[in-house]
């Protein structure tokens, strides 16, 4: 018994140490912790591979002075100085090289933290080797972040057959949820011992030269009087560790910035970054009052499943952009969350068309839902269809029975419509779901085959002609990638025929394409396309669609793949309510995107019809249902939390993208408007900075990079 307690305390402590890594839910974690981080210490660890293998290269290059200066002074004197100098400069290399995939970090930034503590070895003022120590220990203690080849393989190899591999991924682990906290916090002491020994000597006149040894007085001395003394108090006490660690870095960036003479400041800039990402370590002052703050406002998480017995319940229905952000942003609430949703996982579907057009795989675009919530015992997650809302006696109806709420979140999203010709649906299928994209990529590369088996001409005209209905951003976007799939995807894969002699058509029955972007990107758009080699029929309305074709104002096209992109009707929320809706069968909210009459029950995204946008309808895009989901997350919290009721919803436009192929783009900020390539590699950054999930990342970016480097390269 004893030994079960003893082991369960223990992992009591690991949990509480893990925690400590792990900042506080806020908005500034969310965006610099959750977004920013990876690819910050993505940088930091380059930046240290960099250097340390720049070393390793210099020796190689000038072998004979390396030799020469072993044998004056051996770094190492155990060994030979040819030795010394051979294993040093093979350290440098591949250690760097190892840091620089992010594959076995803590075993690679050993050698070189021993290394760097060597005066001889590194030609460099003390204070940055003393940096260049202290990032080696931190690479060390802490070891790889997400992006990496260490993080990819954590989770199976904990699970490995291979002798001994699960416990140096568990010693791993422990090391990183024990040592990370404690390292911080001896680097926020450091730093604040630092800045007011840099500070009491530019106001006395004094000089450490004590200090100077364990200190990087130098760098600190470049730090502004009042800050030194400022930062150097709160960091020392770990009072607003993150904040002032952001003042500090913005500062001595700026100041880095103008005087070039002071740019070896990078690595207090460094180690500003992870100070303001991970806090002030185990014992300081934010800690205390974090605890202070616990003990008065409990956490359900740290409750358990148990602590949400008899708690305000929540009822999210959909997982999409709204629903996902409302239930992260009461995790940490005192209500219970239950998400619905028909699938088990969180689609980014601005990509779906890329799936549709086979570049990309639908696992890249999915993320399992409960993966997000794992570490949140307050956030249940459902697999079911909701049929229906029961107002009266609070309940949402499933086929596995009632689910009580107490506040409703309805995130139910947007269906395809064929205005009242739902009929067209089995002949020209719309894209929402990987279902849908499958369908149509299916279509689409059978098209293609049984054009290759085709023996009549006729025949194979339709089976390669392709036309999508609509000139929203979606129906361009999939006349574009279809296009570059046939001219540069499949141009050496087929031999009866060529596949550039693909016809693909896009009707749009408004006077313009993307009516929802200014009329001048709208005709670069047109132009892009049109190069291509699509044909535009604008103005133009469907008078039918069967099997084997379409009529579009009177004239018939055969085309045996048709794809629908020209309307969307919201779900029936509105019905399951009695609730009042627009023509698209959207709910038509408050200002607090509250249903009228109904005070506790909430509709965002698509499902919701807003006048937040200076009094014009919320555009159904995903960053307006973020900002909805995270709007009605603060509203329940109020309510909950018995505070004043948060000001009336305002949705702020991040602007509108929308990509036609490979190497165009046009993009609409409001204030500055983007085509081109340059579009095209900022929808490209954007897209990949909102996906859930690393892998998620890293596969979406090496499968838009390198058709784009193959055809480079061929061209060249």
């Amino acid at each position: 018994m004893w030994t079960q307690v003893a082991g369960s305390h223990k992992r009591s402590l690991l949990a509480k140490a893990a925690a400590a890594t792990r900042p506080i839910p806020t908005l500034w974690t969310s965006l610099f912790g959750g977004i920013a981080w990876p690819y910050i210490e993505l940088a930091i660890r380059l930046w240290i591979a960099k250097l340390f293998g720049s070393f390793g290269f210099m020796q190689m290059l000038h072998w004979e002075t390396a030799l020469a200066v072993a044998s004056q002074e051996n770094p190492i004197p155990f060994l030979a100085p040819n030795l010394a100098a051979v294993l040093s400069t093979a350290i440098y290399v591949v250690c760097a090289a190892l840091l620089a995939i992010g594959f076995m970090t803590r075993y690679a930034a050993l050698p070189l933290l021993l290394l760097s503590s060597i005066p001889q070895l590194l030609y460099a003022p003390f204070d940055t080797q003393l940096f260049w120590m202290a990032l080696s220990g931190w690479l060390a203690i802490h070891g790889a972040g997400p992006i990496s080849i260490d993080n990819l393989l954590r989770r199976g190899l904990s699970d490995s057959a291979v002798p001994l591999i699960p416990r140096i991924i568990d010693f791993s682990k422990r090391l990183r949820g024990y040592g990370t906290p404690i390292y911080t916090f001896f680097l926020r002491v450091w730093l604040g011992i630092a800045l007011l020994m840099a500070a009491l000597s530019r106001s006395s006149g004094a000089e450490f030269k004590d200090l100077e040894r364990w200190l990087p007085l130098d760098v600190a001395m470049r730090v502004p009087l009042g800050a030194a003394w400022v930062g150097g108090v709160l960091l020392l006490t770990g009072l607003a560790t993150r904040y002032i660690a952001a003042v500090l870095f913005l500062g001595l960036f700026a100041y880095s910035t103008i005087d070039p003479r002071v740019t070896d400041s990078i690595y207090l800039l460094m180690f500003l970054v992870i100070l303001g990402v991970y806090g002030g370590g185990v014992v300081s002052l934010d800690e205390l009052l974090v605890r202070l703050r616990d003990r008065v406002f409990p956490l359900i998480k740290r409750h358990g499943l148990d602590g949400i017995q008899g708690l305000p319940r929540v009822v999210i229905v959909g997982a999409g952009f709204g629903g996902l952000r409302c239930a992260q942003g009461l995790r940490d609430a005192s209500v219970a969350v239950t998400l619905i949703d028909r699938t088990n996982y969180h689609l980014f579907q601005p990509l779906l068309y890329q799936v549709a057009t086979a570049a990309l795989s639908p696992g890249d675009i999915a993320t399992p839902a409960r993966q997000m919530f794992r570490n949140s015992p307050s956030v249940r997650l459902l697999l079911g269809t909701v049929t229906g809302v029961d107002t009266e006696r609070q309940t949402v109806s499933t086929p596995n029975g009632d689910i009580p709420y107490d506040h409703l979140v309805l995130a139910t999203g947007a269906t395809h419509s064929y205005f009242g010709k739902d009929e067209w649906a089995r002949f020209a299928p719309g894209i929402k779901r990987i279902e849908d994209a499958l369908e149509i990529r299916r279509r689409i590369l059978t098209a293609f085959e049984r054009a290759e088996a085709a023996s009549l001409e006729q025949h194979r005209k339709g089976l390669l002609t392709f036309l999508i209905v609509g000139g929203g951003p979606t129906g361009v976007e999939l006349a574009g990638a279809i296009a570059e799939l046939a001219r540069f995807g499949l141009e050496k894969d087929f031999r009866a025929f060529d596949p550039a002699q693909a016809r693909v058509i896009l009707v749009q029955a408004g006077p313009r394409l993307l009516p929802s972007f200014p009329e001048g990107l709208a005709q670069i758009a047109q132009r892009s396309l049109e190069q291509l080699g699509v044909e535009i029929h604008l103005g133009s309305r469907v008078d039918h669609i069967d099997e084997t074709g379409v009529a579009v104002d009177g004239a018939r096209i055969e085309a045996s793949t048709v794809l629908w992109a020209a309307g969307v009707a919201a779900s029936p929320a509105a019905a399951w309510l009695n609730a009042p809706a627009d023509k698209a069968g959207r709910i038509i909210v408050g200002d607090d995107l509250r249903v009228p009459g109904l005070a506790n029950v909430f509709a965002i995204g698509d499902t919701a019809a807003s006048r937040a946008w200076k009094g014009e309808i919320v555009p159904g895009l995903a960053p307006a249902a973020k900002q909805g989901g995270a709007y009605v997350a603060k509203q329940i919290r109020a309510t909950v939390e018995s505070r004043r009721p948060v000001p009336a919803f305002r949705y702020r436009h991040l602007g509108s993208l929308a990509t036609i192929g490979r190497k165009a783009a046009v993009a609409d900020f409001g204030f500055f408007r983007l085509s081109g390539a340059p579009a095209w590699w900022l929808w490209g950054i954007v897209h990949v900075a909102f996906m859930l999930g690393v892998r998620n990342r890293l596969v979406t970016l090496t499968n838009w990079l390198w058709p784009t480097l193959s055809l480079a390269a061929v061209s060249a």
